[in-house]
């Protein structure tokens, strides 16, 4: 088995709309232009994401927020 693909887990639409507060259509184009991780098409009716690179997708977004939320000096 392939070393990098042990241990990956998949989230389903319904789960991923619970870690990602934002519209199916918003997630789509952000996948489209590069800035989310793309889908995996598991059948005709079914799409996964790889978890990891969802948390990884977050976290990004939690650091590049703090750098923006601190402009040098405190309120």
């Amino acid at each position: 088995m392939n070393s990098s693909m042990t241990n990956k887990m998949l989230i389903n639409r319904r789960t991923l709309l619970k870690m990602i507060p934002l519209s199916d259509r918003t997630i789509y184009n952000l996948e489209q232009r590069g800035e989310f991780p793309k889908r995996i098409v598991l059948t005709s009716r079914s799409v996964a994401w790889d978890l990891a690179e969802v948390e990884n997708w977050i976290e990004e977004k939690r650091r590049s927020a703090l750098k923006a939320a601190r402009p040098g000096f405190f309120w």
